[in-house]
Protein backbone atom coordinates (compact mmCIF):
# COMPACT_ATOMS: atom_id res chain seq x y z
CA UNK A 1 0.00 0.00 0.00
CA UNK A 2 2.64 2.54 0.78
CA UNK A 3 4.27 1.73 -2.16
CA UNK A 4 1.46 2.67 -4.25
CA UNK A 5 0.20 5.83 -2.15
CA UNK A 6 4.15 6.77 -3.45
CA UNK A 7 3.78 6.05 -7.05
CA UNK A 8 -0.02 7.81 -6.71
CA UNK A 9 2.22 10.99 -5.55
CA UNK A 10 4.50 10.84 -8.25
CA UNK A 11 1.31 10.36 -10.68
CA UNK A 12 0.25 13.81 -9.46
CA UNK A 13 3.75 15.71 -9.99
CA UNK A 14 4.39 14.14 -13.38
CA UNK A 15 1.18 15.66 -14.30
CA UNK A 16 2.76 18.65 -13.65
CA UNK A 17 5.46 18.86 -15.87
CA UNK A 18 6.34 20.87 -18.95
CA UNK A 19 6.29 18.94 -22.16
CA UNK A 20 9.79 18.48 -23.57
CA UNK A 21 10.39 17.45 -27.32
CA UNK A 22 11.09 13.93 -27.32
CA UNK A 23 14.50 12.36 -28.36
CA UNK A 24 14.02 8.89 -30.09
CA UNK A 25 16.12 6.56 -31.03
CA UNK A 26 16.01 4.19 -33.87
CA UNK A 27 13.63 1.45 -32.43
CA UNK A 28 11.10 4.07 -32.23
CA UNK A 29 10.49 4.57 -36.05
CA UNK A 30 7.12 2.75 -36.10
CA UNK A 31 5.71 4.39 -33.06
CA UNK A 32 6.14 7.18 -34.45
CA UNK A 33 4.38 6.65 -37.81
CA UNK A 34 1.56 4.68 -35.86
CA UNK A 35 1.20 8.46 -33.87
CA UNK A 36 1.29 10.73 -36.88
CA UNK A 37 -1.09 8.29 -39.00
CA UNK A 38 -3.31 8.98 -35.89
CA UNK A 39 -3.61 4.83 -35.59
CA UNK A 40 -3.02 4.66 -31.27
CA UNK A 41 -1.04 6.34 -28.52
CA UNK A 42 1.21 3.64 -28.74
CA UNK A 43 4.88 3.60 -26.93
CA UNK A 44 8.16 1.60 -25.79
CA UNK A 45 10.01 1.34 -22.90
CA UNK A 46 12.95 -0.60 -22.15
CA UNK A 47 13.58 -2.60 -18.73
CA UNK A 48 16.08 -5.01 -17.11
CA UNK A 49 16.07 -7.00 -14.12
CA UNK A 50 17.25 -10.08 -14.14
CA UNK A 51 16.46 -13.47 -16.61
CA UNK A 52 14.68 -12.03 -19.30
CA UNK A 53 12.04 -14.98 -19.72
CA UNK A 54 11.02 -13.44 -16.51
CA UNK A 55 10.28 -10.27 -16.65
CA UNK A 56 8.68 -11.14 -20.53
CA UNK A 57 6.55 -13.43 -18.56
CA UNK A 58 5.14 -10.63 -16.57
CA UNK A 59 5.36 -7.69 -18.97
CA UNK A 60 2.88 -9.56 -21.54
CA UNK A 61 0.12 -9.89 -18.91
CA UNK A 62 -0.44 -6.04 -18.68
CA UNK A 63 -3.49 -4.79 -20.27
CA UNK A 64 -2.29 -2.32 -23.05
CA UNK A 65 1.00 -4.22 -23.97
CA UNK A 66 0.78 -5.05 -27.40
CA UNK A 67 3.79 -6.96 -27.34
CA UNK A 68 7.13 -8.02 -25.27
CA UNK A 69 10.51 -8.49 -27.04
CA UNK A 70 13.17 -10.44 -25.36
CA UNK A 71 16.61 -8.96 -26.24
CA UNK A 72 19.70 -7.11 -25.76
CA UNK A 73 21.20 -3.44 -24.80
CA UNK A 74 23.47 -1.38 -23.24
CA UNK A 75 26.67 -3.20 -24.62
CA UNK A 76 29.39 -2.42 -26.93
CA UNK A 77 29.10 -5.66 -29.38
CA UNK A 78 27.05 -5.49 -32.28
CA UNK A 79 24.74 -8.49 -33.30
CA UNK A 80 25.04 -10.38 -29.99
CA UNK A 81 24.07 -13.83 -29.47
CA UNK A 82 22.63 -15.39 -26.02
CA UNK A 83 25.83 -17.30 -25.82
CA UNK A 84 27.99 -14.34 -25.82
CA UNK A 85 25.81 -12.08 -23.70
CA UNK A 86 25.81 -14.84 -20.61
CA UNK A 87 29.39 -14.35 -20.98
CA UNK A 88 29.00 -11.19 -19.55
CA UNK A 89 31.48 -10.16 -22.01
CA UNK A 90 29.77 -7.69 -24.43
CA UNK A 91 28.31 -5.85 -21.90
CA UNK A 92 24.86 -5.40 -22.46
CA UNK A 93 21.88 -6.87 -20.03
CA UNK A 94 19.54 -9.26 -21.20
CA UNK A 95 15.98 -6.73 -21.59
CA UNK A 96 12.69 -6.46 -22.64
CA UNK A 97 11.14 -4.05 -24.94
CA UNK A 98 7.42 -3.20 -24.34
CA UNK A 99 5.25 -1.66 -27.21
CA UNK A 100 1.77 -0.38 -24.93
CA UNK A 101 -0.81 1.49 -25.55
CA UNK A 102 -0.28 4.68 -23.25
CA UNK A 103 -4.16 4.94 -23.33
CA UNK A 104 -4.30 1.98 -21.06
CA UNK A 105 -1.42 1.30 -19.02
CA UNK A 106 1.15 4.74 -18.63
CA UNK A 107 4.91 4.37 -17.78
CA UNK A 108 4.78 5.22 -14.30
CA UNK A 109 2.53 1.87 -14.08
CA UNK A 110 5.12 0.12 -15.93
CA UNK A 111 7.66 1.55 -13.81
CA UNK A 112 5.98 0.30 -10.51
CA UNK A 113 5.59 -3.89 -11.82
CA UNK A 114 9.11 -3.55 -12.61
CA UNK A 115 10.46 -2.42 -9.54
CA UNK A 116 7.80 -4.57 -7.67
CA UNK A 117 8.99 -8.09 -10.08
CA UNK A 118 12.56 -7.87 -9.56
CA UNK A 119 15.53 -6.63 -6.32
CA UNK A 120 16.60 -3.34 -7.58
CA UNK A 121 19.17 -3.80 -4.37
CA UNK A 122 21.13 -6.18 -5.82
CA UNK A 123 24.54 -5.42 -7.88
CA UNK A 124 24.90 -7.45 -11.15
CA UNK A 125 22.19 -10.31 -9.95
CA UNK A 126 19.02 -11.66 -9.27
CA UNK A 127 18.83 -14.42 -7.24
CA UNK A 128 21.00 -17.38 -8.86
CA UNK A 129 21.51 -15.24 -11.86
CA UNK A 130 24.72 -13.56 -11.47
CA UNK A 131 26.56 -11.44 -13.97
CA UNK A 132 26.46 -7.74 -15.59
CA UNK A 133 24.14 -8.69 -17.73
CA UNK A 134 21.34 -9.43 -14.84
CA UNK A 135 21.95 -5.91 -13.69
CA UNK A 136 18.38 -3.51 -13.14
CA UNK A 137 18.71 -0.73 -16.03
CA UNK A 138 15.97 1.38 -17.39
CA UNK A 139 16.93 2.29 -20.84
CA UNK A 140 14.75 5.51 -21.46
CA UNK A 141 13.71 6.43 -24.63
CA UNK A 142 13.07 9.70 -24.45
CA UNK A 143 13.71 12.64 -22.14
CA UNK A 144 10.42 12.51 -20.62
CA UNK A 145 10.72 8.59 -19.20
CA UNK A 146 14.23 9.93 -18.15
CA UNK A 147 12.26 12.33 -15.60
CA UNK A 148 10.30 10.19 -15.17
CA UNK A 149 12.20 6.82 -13.85
CA UNK A 150 14.77 9.65 -11.93
CA UNK A 151 12.07 10.78 -10.06
CA UNK A 152 10.42 6.95 -9.39
CA UNK A 153 14.31 5.82 -7.98
CA UNK A 154 14.77 9.09 -5.76
CA UNK A 155 11.37 8.88 -4.23
CA UNK A 156 12.02 4.96 -3.50
CA UNK A 157 15.29 5.92 -2.14
CA UNK A 158 14.03 8.48 0.29
CA UNK A 159 11.29 6.60 1.35
CA UNK A 160 13.62 3.92 2.35
CA UNK A 161 11.05 1.11 1.19
CA UNK A 162 14.24 -1.35 0.81
CA UNK A 163 16.79 -1.64 3.49
CA UNK A 164 19.30 -1.36 0.86
CA UNK A 165 20.22 1.09 -2.02
CA UNK A 166 18.40 0.96 -5.41
CA UNK A 167 21.00 0.28 -7.92
CA UNK A 168 18.88 0.40 -10.76
CA UNK A 169 20.97 2.05 -13.92
CA UNK A 170 19.00 4.77 -15.70
CA UNK A 171 20.69 5.03 -18.92
CA UNK A 172 19.31 6.12 -22.54
CA UNK A 173 18.77 3.68 -25.43
CA UNK A 174 20.92 3.06 -27.69
CA UNK A 175 20.23 -0.38 -29.92
CA UNK A 176 18.06 -2.55 -29.06
CA UNK A 177 19.02 -6.28 -30.32
CA UNK A 178 16.30 -9.30 -30.15
CA UNK A 179 16.84 -12.31 -29.00
CA UNK A 180 16.85 -15.44 -30.90
CA UNK A 181 13.50 -17.10 -31.29
CA UNK A 182 13.97 -19.76 -28.85
CA UNK A 183 13.78 -16.75 -26.12
CA UNK A 184 10.94 -15.36 -27.43
CA UNK A 185 7.36 -16.39 -24.83
CA UNK A 186 9.97 -18.56 -22.85
CA UNK A 187 7.37 -19.18 -20.22
CA UNK A 188 4.32 -20.03 -22.56
CA UNK A 189 6.51 -22.12 -24.42
CA UNK A 190 8.28 -23.88 -21.60
CA UNK A 191 5.85 -23.65 -18.39
CA UNK A 192 7.00 -27.29 -16.63
CA UNK A 193 10.38 -26.63 -17.30
CA UNK A 194 12.00 -26.61 -13.36
CA UNK A 195 13.61 -22.87 -14.27
CA UNK A 196 9.88 -21.89 -15.46
CA UNK A 197 7.82 -23.76 -12.22
CA UNK A 198 10.45 -22.24 -9.57
CA UNK A 199 11.83 -18.63 -10.60
CA UNK A 200 9.18 -17.64 -13.58
CA UNK A 201 6.15 -18.93 -11.76
CA UNK A 202 6.43 -17.22 -9.06
CA UNK A 203 7.56 -13.77 -10.03
CA UNK A 204 4.23 -13.91 -12.37
CA UNK A 205 1.92 -15.34 -9.26
CA UNK A 206 3.33 -12.05 -7.52
CA UNK A 207 2.18 -9.97 -10.12
CA UNK A 208 -1.21 -11.37 -10.44
CA UNK A 209 -1.69 -10.93 -6.74
CA UNK A 210 -0.31 -7.01 -6.28
CA UNK A 211 -1.75 -5.56 -9.82
CA UNK A 212 -4.88 -7.32 -10.25
CA UNK A 213 -5.95 -3.86 -11.92
CA UNK A 214 -2.96 -4.08 -14.52
CA UNK A 215 -3.82 -7.29 -15.70
CA UNK A 216 -5.22 -8.52 -19.26
CA UNK A 217 -8.51 -9.84 -19.20
CA UNK A 218 -7.29 -12.54 -21.72
CA UNK A 219 -4.29 -13.41 -19.07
Amino acid sequence: MRFKLLILTLGLWLYALPSHGNTHTNTDKDMINHKEAGLSNMSQATFGGGCFWCIDAVFSRIKGVQKAIPGYAGGHTANPSYREVSMGNTGHAEVIQVTFDADQVSYLQLLEVFFRIHDPTTLNRQGADIGPQYRSVILYHDDEQRQTAEKVKETLEAEKIWDDPVVTEIVPLDTFYEAEEEHQDYFEKNPDRAYCQMVILPKVEKFKSMFNDLLDSGQ
